[in-house]
């Protein structure tokens, strides 16, 4: 990709998911716009670092950086990292930094966070869905710490493409930029194939490391709790065919063996939680519940696990606001 090809991108969130892709498109020389609201100062004076395993450690000084979306520039791609908690107040900062017929590439987790955030967003956007393979955590203000992983798979959820080819090659451009940045990235041409595949390995790890105040390596470890991640995967699996999108043989298995070969890993709930954020619910359990619901098909263990972590977030944010 040449520098005349080269897009503006500006990142929306400068997280751990934020921060990291944005760190590594700005290495390989994109031009890359960072808004940072609450750690502004401390950014725009040290820098944006990420301390990576797989690639050594990283620094973008200086680092084009933003407290408000409205001094960002016009923006060709968006890259949102923010969580999907915070989605109806991300809105207006997408409009605002976005260029006509801007692309906008939601890099969370979850199901149906498109069909949320699609109302709030003019129709000449796009809109689209970015599925992160990745292992990584805000260590600090300014600091990603990336033990593995960094894959992308990028789909088209909405806007003014109407046609498969024209989706698919909007889709295929933002994972040209993931590979110039050096990183595995594959085009799908179903969002919701794609987010449900995501879902398998976010729903019991996720929801488990809280609960049972644990890694994967430990997860992993016992027969009980690698049973119970097992069976978890089975109903998301289950869920996913019951609403049309057929899951490849064998992947709660395959999931099991990419995880046993990952260094120990907290995933992001874990941190929010201990954090007392507010945790993606909606996102991960209850949008996913509601769509087996509506086709008649039940699952226990997600719906109990949800039922678990809702007290857990109903009793942070209670203490947190005392």
């Amino acid at each position: 990709m040449s520098n005349l090809q080269r897009p503006r991108i500006g990142i929306i969130g400068t997280g751990a998911i934020g921060g990291f892709y944005g760190v590594m498109l700005a290495r390989a020389g994109f031009d890359v716009h960072f808004l940072v609201r609450s750690e502004f100062a401390l950014v725009s004076a040290q820098g944006l670092q990420v301390d990576s395993a797989v690639h050594g450690p990283l620094h973008v000084q200086p680092v084009q950086v933003y407290q408000h979306a409205a001094d960002m520039p016009p923006c060709d791609w968006l890259l949102v990292g923010a969580k999907t908690t915070s989605n109806s107040a991300l809105a207006p900062l997408i409009v605002q930094a976005a260029a006509p017929g801007a692309k906008v590439l939601l890099l969370q987790n979850g199901l149906a966070v498109e069909e949320a955030l699609r109302p709030l967003l003019p129709e000449s956007l796009h809109l689209l869905g970015g599925l992160c393979f990745i292992c990584a955590h805000r260590a600090a203000p300014g600091v990603v710490q990336h033990q593995s992983l960094g894959a992308v798979n990028v789909a088209y959820h909405s806007g003014p493409a109407t046609d498969q080819v024209a989706r698919m090659a909007i889709a295929e451009a933002g994972v040209a930029l993931f590979r110039a940045a050096g990183l595995d990235s594959t085009g799908m041409p179903s969002l919701e194939l794609a987010r449900w595949q995501k879902l398998v390995w976010n729903v019991p790890y996720n929801g488990l490391s809280v609960l049972l105040n644990a890694g994967t390596r430990e997860l992993m470890a016992n027969a009980d709790s690698r049973g119970l991640i097992h069976s978890i995967m089975q109903e998301v699996i289950t869920a996913a065919a019951a609403c049309g999108h057929l899951l490849p043989p064998g992947y709660a298995d395959k999931l099991l063996a990419t995880t046993d070969r990952m260094p120990d890993y907290l995933p992001s709930m874990y941190h929010d939680a201990v954090l007392r954020r507010p945790l993606e619910l909606s996102a991960i359990y209850a949008a996913p519940l509601a769509a087996a619901a509506l086709v008649g098909c039940q699952l226990p263990r997600i719906e109990a696990l949800q039922q678990a972590l809702a007290f857990i977030d109903s009793r942070n944010q209670q203490l947190g606001a005392l």
